[in-house]
């Protein structure tokens, strides 16, 4: 090893330049032969797994813009000969149109009363002591548990039966679904939401009450606001759920005799397919699918942080 000779005549190592570690704290600090290799794989890992999402969702999209007979010759090609976008015009006055009316009617509802009940539910439980708390929040705990198929037979005898006493509930109202979609996810925004209302500071819903606000006005004006990246991640997951769900709509949107078909994007999709018999509209197939799925990619591209920022929000407290 090299030393350095000072004035007074006495040596001493020579000593790296900070920032530069030398020998098992270099290689420490680059995590050795063991970390480069788990990089690797890691890399390797995530590189093939955006592959596999990514190229069904590529496959899609221009598989819209193909005609019916490359959809059937070339099925995994990728590049059509020439771009058909009278595929996503014929696709949408075919139903889409109104199956893309009735899911937003639906979703409006169903999401601003579950976000809004799921927060209110979530705070008292978070923030106020009482005799059954607990057991309260086990209970919305529990629908997490219970598989929407157990439900079905009651829940499809109780719409049916309720028709009778409420006209404006039964098979094929907008209502029906819109209740039953946040009953289903009531459970996952109060869980989420009981632990987000935790994280936040007590001292300034208090310091809002002593200045004269009611319980009400602290939590909506000023509690709410700064829960406002959990809302909007549970409001994001809310929205993917209920957009995709097939099985409530198929169970309770039945057609009636003398009333107009009521269906949401997921049902009119299948009903697309089914239709078809034997004229094989694929590539009109295709582009009501890319319609479908459009909405939810744009949701999630545009709230991505919001939605990376809510997740962690708790963890960082």
């Amino acid at each position: 090893m090299s030393t350095v000779t000072h004035t007074s005549g006495q040596k001493r190592p020579d000593v790296a330049p900070p920032g530069r570690p030398t020998g098992r704290r270099a290689e420490a600090a680059g995590g050795g032969i063991g970390g480069r290799i788990f990089n690797g794989f890691s890399h390797l890992f995530l590189a093939v797994w955006a592959i596999m999402v990514i190229y069904p969702l590529l496959w899609v999209v221009m598989s819209a813009l193909k005609t019916d007979s490359e959809v059937i010759r070339e099925p995994l090609s990728l590049i059509p000969k020439s771009l058909q976008w009278d595929n996503f015009a014929r696709a949408w006055t075919a139903g889409i149109d109104s199956f893309f009316l009735d899911t937003l009617l639906v979703l409006v509802f169903s999401v601003t009363l579950t976000m809004l009940l799921g927060s209110m539910a979530a705070y008292a439980l978070a923030r106020y002591e009482f005799r059954g708390n607990r057991l309260i929040y086990w209970m919305f705990l529990s629908g997490l548990t219970l598989p929407v198929y157990l439900a079905a037979v009651p829940l499809f005898k109780g719409v049916y039966n309720m028709n009778v006493v409420f006209p404006l509930l039964g098979p094929n109202k907008h209502l029906t679904l819109i209740l039953v979609y946040v009953a289903w996810s009531l459970s996952f925004t109060v869980f989420f939401m009981h632990s987000f209302f935790r994280t936040l500071p007590n001292s300034i819903a208090e310091a809002a009450m002593v200045d004269g606000a009611s319980h009400t006005r602290a939590f909506f004006s000023v509690m709410l606001p700064m829960a406002k990246p959990g809302l909007i991640s549970i409001g994001i997951f809310n929205v993917l759920g209920q957009w995709n769900q097939w099985y409530l709509p198929t169970l309770l949107m039945q057609p009636v005799a003398g009333e107009p078909k009521n269906q949401v994007i997921a049902q009119g999709l299948i009903e697309l397919s089914v239709n078809q018999g034997y004229k094989s509209d694929w590539s009109g197939l295709f582009a009501g699918v890319t319609m479908a799925m459009l909405p939810v990619l744009i949701v999630y591209v545009v709230f991505q942080r919001q939605v990376q920022s809510g997740l962690t929000a708790g963890v960082g407290k």
